[in-house]
């Protein structure tokens, strides 16, 4: 199995988890996969190896056509089918499923405008719709994107990897610790059955970051003991309330803003920061202290998330990292990761037209490399996907996309509540913010309802409960 190799690097013993042999030289691909695939425990934050080793009856797919499907529809769902169909030239997209109609509609108008009707095999009849949708699309393929709403990431998951299918799903994975030990859970069971997972943190595929990591492994900069990473920027869309929609249609059109669907922005979008430094530094931290709120974006069309969190992570080496995420137009904008070293400094940027750079105490460069000038990051991802399942080899990034999406949980956590979380308590909870899709319906009880002013709980350091 050539993702799970924990061959010791020169002074890095608390990154040997990770692995792997493959890196980038010249946009050369070196070894059998980009991103490695740690496997921690389902209870602690260290990166040990916990789970079973993948069958040996992994099955190479040769030749055969692949059938794809699709659960969420949106623009990344979309997005995510071109990768995919461009990846591999013997995949066909037959069933699209999303729980709005006219999202899977579109969705596959687009993928047929794209690669024609020979390879979009989607009909009116495997078109589905509806909060069972996933479980109809995801019968009649081989290979899985998920690109719903993360809170219903777990199940959809779960359902795949117990009907024997190949996943691709995007981040984060879940939006509540339950729905983590769920992604765990059926990580195993992936192993355990040869299946290959790739997660949607495409970071750890983009060449730049690569080349950064491999030269910090190797003991460029010394150790990390600092950091800061930041994804701050305007904000995203807003849906508004129309005419006629019941509460459970307005909160699923409108998802960004509702924590059982999205989980807040620390969540969504700054969980790549994040990742990338669970991923340099090889381990999960073991506490957060933090705070948020909502200054700008605060209606009632923002639902109950706070539009800034600053969170300070603890790791077990000692190392400190920074996070910071704000959504708030006219503010600096700033997605990139910093870390100081016992000998240099690290800068990554993941931007297309940003650089990794490493740079010594002195101020002198070591390397640097600049932007996706050796390919897609997006496109890799899918890439390494489809190679794994056609050479019957194994991949499976869903550990870390589990545990650095509890790590943005538990920032989430620290912010909300104003206290110190730590990490065995926070995955330990069983405050389930997501309820299983047979239980939803578009007239039902949303999990979250407006006040009879239309507006949402938001969270209240000091008050607000969150384990």
């Amino acid at each position: 199995m050539d993702d799970n190799n924990n061959k010791p690097v020169r002074g890095l013993k608390r990154r040997d988890f990770l692995g792997g042999s493959s890196f980038l030289a010249g946009g050369v691909l070196l070894g059998g996969t980009l991103s490695g695939c740690d496997k921690p425990s389902a209870s602690s934050p260290t990166n040990a190896t916990s789970a079973a080793a993948p069958s040996a009856a992994v099955t190479a797919a040769g030749d055969k056509t692949l059938k794809l499907a699709v659960i969420g529809c949106g623009g990344r769902g979309t997005g995510a089918v071109a990768n995919a169909m461009r990846a591999d030239g013997a995949t066909e997209l037959v069933a699209v499923a999303d729980a709005f109609a006219d999202n899977a509609e579109a969705c596959a108008a687009k993928a047929r405008a794209m690669f024609g009707e020979i390879r979009v095999r989607v009909t009116p009849e495997t078109t589905f719709s509806g909060f069972d949708a996933f479980q109809r699309a995801t019968d009649m393929a081989d290979v899985v994107i998920l690109t719903t709403p993360p809170g219903f990431r777990p199940e959809h998951f779960e359902y795949a990897i117990s009907k024997g299918k190949h996943v691709f799903m995007e981040k984060p994975v879940a939006t509540d610790a339950p729905g983590i030990r769920r992604v765990l859970a059926a990580a195993r069971q992936a192993d355990a059955n040869g299946l290959s997972v790739v997660v949607g943190l495409q970071r750890r595929y983009q060449p730049s970051y690569l080349e950064a990591y491999q030269r910090y492994r190797e003991g460029a900069v010394g150790e990390i003991v600092s950091g800061q990473v930041y994804w701050n920027s305007p904000g995203v869309w807003v849906r508004p309330r129309e005419a006629g929609q019941t509460e459970m249609e307005y909160q699923m059109r409108n998802w960004y803003y509702f924590n059982w669907l999205c989980g807040d922005h620390i969540l969504e979008q700054h969980i790549h920061n994040i990742d990338v430094a669970n991923w340099f530094l090889g381990e999960y931290p073991v506490s957060a202290r933090g705070m948020g709120g909502r200054l700008v974006r605060n209606g009632p069309d923002h639902g109950e998330i706070f539009d800034h969190h600053s969170v300070e992570f603890v790791y077990p080496s000692g190392a400190v990292i920074s996070s910071f995420c704000r959504h708030m137009p006219g503010c600096e904008d700033m997605v990139l990761e910093r870390f100081q070293a016992t000998a240099g400094r690290i800068d990554t940027d993941g931007n297309f037209k940003g650089a990794s750079t490493l740079t010594s105490l002195a101020g002198n460069e070591i390397y640097s490399h600049s932007g996706l000038l050796d390919g897609n990051p997006y496109q890799i991802e899918h890439e390494q996907l489809f190679s794994h399942i056609r050479e019957g080899r194994h991949i499976n990034n869903a550990y870390y996309g589990a545990n650095s999406t509890m790590t943005a949980i538990m920032g989430r956590m620290a912010t909300y509540s104003g206290q110190e979380i730590r990490w065995d308590a926070a995955l330990a909870s069983e405050r389930r913010l997501v309820p299983e899709s047979s239980e939803l319906s578009w007239d039902g009880k949303a999990p979250v309802m407006p006040d009879a002013g239309g507006n949402y709980a938001v969270p209240v350091p000091g008050q607000t409960k969150v384990i």
